[in-house]
Protein backbone atom coordinates (compact mmCIF):
# COMPACT_ATOMS: atom_id res chain seq x y z
CA UNK A 1 0.00 0.00 0.00
CA UNK A 2 1.19 3.47 -0.85
CA UNK A 3 0.80 6.44 1.45
CA UNK A 4 0.92 9.88 -0.14
CA UNK A 5 1.44 12.69 2.36
CA UNK A 6 0.03 15.68 0.55
CA UNK A 7 -2.12 18.78 0.45
CA UNK A 8 -4.18 20.56 -2.21
CA UNK A 9 -1.14 21.75 -4.18
CA UNK A 10 0.07 21.39 -7.78
CA UNK A 11 2.99 19.21 -6.75
CA UNK A 12 0.86 16.94 -4.59
CA UNK A 13 -1.68 16.25 -7.32
CA UNK A 14 1.04 14.87 -9.59
CA UNK A 15 1.73 11.93 -7.27
CA UNK A 16 -1.98 11.23 -6.85
CA UNK A 17 -2.61 11.34 -10.61
CA UNK A 18 0.22 8.87 -11.17
CA UNK A 19 -1.16 6.46 -8.56
CA UNK A 20 -4.64 6.70 -10.08
CA UNK A 21 -3.40 6.27 -13.66
CA UNK A 22 -1.30 3.24 -12.71
CA UNK A 23 -4.07 1.59 -10.69
CA UNK A 24 -2.01 1.58 -7.49
CA UNK A 25 -3.89 1.28 -4.18
CA UNK A 26 -3.04 4.31 -2.08
CA UNK A 27 -4.15 6.40 0.85
CA UNK A 28 -3.79 10.14 1.24
CA UNK A 29 -2.43 11.58 4.46
CA UNK A 30 -3.25 15.29 4.76
CA UNK A 31 -0.44 17.70 5.61
CA UNK A 32 -2.22 20.98 6.28
CA UNK A 33 0.12 23.68 5.01
CA UNK A 34 -2.17 26.38 6.42
CA UNK A 35 -1.32 25.15 9.91
CA UNK A 36 2.35 24.62 9.16
CA UNK A 37 2.16 20.83 9.48
CA UNK A 38 4.95 20.51 6.90
CA UNK A 39 7.30 21.90 9.57
CA UNK A 40 6.28 19.42 12.26
CA UNK A 41 8.92 17.05 13.60
CA UNK A 42 7.00 14.06 12.28
CA UNK A 43 6.85 15.41 8.74
CA UNK A 44 10.41 16.75 8.75
CA UNK A 45 11.55 13.24 9.65
CA UNK A 46 10.07 12.11 6.33
CA UNK A 47 11.32 15.09 4.31
CA UNK A 48 13.86 17.44 5.90
CA UNK A 49 13.08 19.90 3.10
CA UNK A 50 9.60 20.34 4.54
CA UNK A 51 7.72 20.06 1.24
CA UNK A 52 4.80 17.96 0.03
CA UNK A 53 4.32 15.43 -1.39
CA UNK A 54 6.05 12.54 0.31
CA UNK A 55 5.50 8.95 -0.83
CA UNK A 56 5.82 5.98 1.51
CA UNK A 57 5.79 2.59 -0.19
CA UNK A 58 5.04 -0.01 2.46
CA UNK A 59 4.75 -2.79 -0.09
CA UNK A 60 8.26 -2.44 -1.44
CA UNK A 61 10.32 -5.60 -1.61
CA UNK A 62 12.94 -4.31 0.79
CA UNK A 63 13.90 -4.52 4.44
CA UNK A 64 12.38 -1.10 5.12
CA UNK A 65 9.71 1.18 3.69
CA UNK A 66 10.67 3.35 0.74
CA UNK A 67 10.25 7.02 1.65
CA UNK A 68 10.59 9.46 -1.22
CA UNK A 69 10.08 13.20 -1.70
CA UNK A 70 10.23 15.49 -4.77
CA UNK A 71 7.30 15.01 -7.14
CA UNK A 72 9.42 14.21 -10.21
CA UNK A 73 11.34 11.53 -8.31
CA UNK A 74 8.04 10.05 -7.12
CA UNK A 75 6.73 9.95 -10.70
CA UNK A 76 9.85 8.13 -11.91
CA UNK A 77 9.73 5.68 -8.99
CA UNK A 78 6.09 4.77 -9.62
CA UNK A 79 6.65 4.48 -13.37
CA UNK A 80 9.59 2.13 -12.89
CA UNK A 81 7.73 0.17 -10.21
CA UNK A 82 4.81 -0.50 -12.54
CA UNK A 83 6.39 -0.34 -15.98
CA UNK A 84 3.83 2.29 -16.98
CA UNK A 85 3.98 5.80 -18.49
CA UNK A 86 7.75 5.71 -19.04
CA UNK A 87 9.13 4.24 -22.28
CA UNK A 88 11.98 1.75 -22.19
CA UNK A 89 13.33 2.80 -25.58
CA UNK A 90 16.34 5.07 -24.83
CA UNK A 91 15.36 7.86 -27.23
CA UNK A 92 11.75 8.11 -26.11
CA UNK A 93 12.75 7.69 -22.47
CA UNK A 94 15.31 10.48 -22.88
CA UNK A 95 12.59 12.80 -24.18
CA UNK A 96 10.51 12.13 -21.07
CA UNK A 97 13.44 12.98 -18.81
CA UNK A 98 14.17 16.08 -20.91
CA UNK A 99 10.66 17.31 -20.13
CA UNK A 100 10.90 16.35 -16.46
CA UNK A 101 14.11 18.36 -16.11
CA UNK A 102 12.64 21.26 -18.09
CA UNK A 103 9.71 21.25 -15.71
CA UNK A 104 11.96 21.17 -12.64
CA UNK A 105 14.41 23.81 -13.88
CA UNK A 106 12.14 26.21 -15.78
CA UNK A 107 8.40 25.59 -15.69
CA UNK A 108 7.80 24.90 -12.00
CA UNK A 109 9.98 27.83 -10.76
CA UNK A 110 8.30 30.20 -13.23
CA UNK A 111 4.80 29.17 -12.25
CA UNK A 112 5.64 29.29 -8.55
CA UNK A 113 7.06 32.81 -8.73
CA UNK A 114 4.03 34.08 -10.63
CA UNK A 115 1.73 32.33 -8.16
CA UNK A 116 3.45 33.99 -5.20
CA UNK A 117 3.04 37.42 -6.78
CA UNK A 118 -0.66 36.70 -7.36
CA UNK A 119 -1.15 35.43 -3.80
CA UNK A 120 0.42 38.58 -2.33
CA UNK A 121 -1.94 40.73 -4.43
CA UNK A 122 0.95 43.05 -5.12
CA UNK A 123 0.58 46.16 -7.26
CA UNK A 124 2.21 46.02 -10.66
CA UNK A 125 5.98 45.94 -10.36
CA UNK A 126 8.98 45.01 -12.47
CA UNK A 127 9.23 41.69 -10.60
CA UNK A 128 5.59 40.81 -11.20
CA UNK A 129 5.84 41.74 -14.87
CA UNK A 130 9.00 39.66 -15.23
CA UNK A 131 7.30 36.68 -13.59
CA UNK A 132 4.40 36.86 -16.02
CA UNK A 133 6.77 37.14 -18.97
CA UNK A 134 8.64 34.04 -17.85
CA UNK A 135 5.36 32.13 -17.52
CA UNK A 136 4.46 33.17 -21.08
CA UNK A 137 7.89 32.14 -22.33
CA UNK A 138 7.62 28.68 -20.75
CA UNK A 139 4.08 28.15 -22.02
CA UNK A 140 5.29 29.22 -25.46
CA UNK A 141 8.00 26.55 -25.37
CA UNK A 142 5.43 23.92 -24.43
CA UNK A 143 3.00 25.17 -27.05
CA UNK A 144 5.65 24.72 -29.72
CA UNK A 145 6.27 21.13 -28.63
CA UNK A 146 2.55 20.39 -28.50
CA UNK A 147 2.05 21.74 -32.01
CA UNK A 148 4.31 18.92 -33.23
CA UNK A 149 3.15 16.10 -30.94
CA UNK A 150 0.01 15.26 -28.97
CA UNK A 151 1.93 15.01 -25.69
CA UNK A 152 4.83 16.93 -24.22
CA UNK A 153 7.44 14.21 -24.80
CA UNK A 154 6.10 12.85 -28.07
CA UNK A 155 3.27 10.65 -29.25
CA UNK A 156 2.38 8.97 -25.96
CA UNK A 157 1.06 10.07 -22.59
CA UNK A 158 3.78 9.80 -19.95
CA UNK A 159 4.79 10.99 -16.51
CA UNK A 160 6.16 14.13 -18.20
CA UNK A 161 2.59 15.14 -19.00
CA UNK A 162 1.59 14.56 -15.39
CA UNK A 163 4.48 16.71 -14.19
CA UNK A 164 3.53 19.67 -16.38
CA UNK A 165 -0.20 19.24 -15.82
CA UNK A 166 0.13 19.54 -12.05
CA UNK A 167 0.93 23.23 -12.35
CA UNK A 168 -0.86 24.09 -15.59
CA UNK A 169 -4.10 22.75 -14.12
CA UNK A 170 -3.86 25.75 -11.74
CA UNK A 171 -2.97 28.25 -14.47
CA UNK A 172 -5.58 30.76 -13.34
CA UNK A 173 -3.96 30.95 -9.91
CA UNK A 174 -0.75 32.32 -11.43
CA UNK A 175 -2.44 34.64 -13.89
CA UNK A 176 -2.00 32.66 -17.11
CA UNK A 177 -4.53 32.56 -19.95
CA UNK A 178 -4.31 29.37 -22.01
CA UNK A 179 -6.26 30.97 -24.86
CA UNK A 180 -2.95 32.48 -25.96
CA UNK A 181 -1.46 28.96 -26.18
CA UNK A 182 -3.97 26.85 -28.13
CA UNK A 183 -1.90 23.67 -28.24
CA UNK A 184 -1.34 23.80 -24.49
CA UNK A 185 -5.07 24.36 -24.00
CA UNK A 186 -5.95 21.39 -26.24
CA UNK A 187 -3.54 19.19 -24.26
CA UNK A 188 -4.71 20.52 -20.88
CA UNK A 189 -8.37 19.91 -21.68
CA UNK A 190 -7.69 16.39 -22.92
CA UNK A 191 -5.78 15.43 -19.80
CA UNK A 192 -8.34 17.07 -17.54
CA UNK A 193 -11.00 14.80 -19.06
CA UNK A 194 -9.16 11.59 -18.14
CA UNK A 195 -11.09 9.70 -15.41
CA UNK A 196 -7.96 9.03 -13.35
CA UNK A 197 -7.03 12.70 -13.44
CA UNK A 198 -10.52 13.81 -12.41
CA UNK A 199 -10.46 11.36 -9.51
CA UNK A 200 -7.03 12.50 -8.39
CA UNK A 201 -7.99 16.18 -8.49
CA UNK A 202 -11.11 15.54 -6.45
CA UNK A 203 -9.30 13.57 -3.73
CA UNK A 204 -6.42 16.06 -3.59
CA UNK A 205 -8.69 19.09 -3.29
CA UNK A 206 -10.63 17.30 -0.54
CA UNK A 207 -7.48 17.47 1.63
CA UNK A 208 -8.14 21.19 2.12
CA UNK A 209 -11.63 20.67 3.55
Amino acid sequence: MLEIHAFATPNSVKAVIAAEEMGLPHSLVPVDLRQGRQRSDAFMALNPNGKVPVLIDRSAAADADVVLSESAAILVYLAEKTGQLLPTDPERRGKVFEQLFFHASAASPAFLQAFLHEMRKEPESDARTAARKEVARVLGVLDGSLQRHPYVAGDEYTIADIAHFGWIWRHQSFGADLAAFPSVKRWHDEILSRPAVSAAIASTLALAH
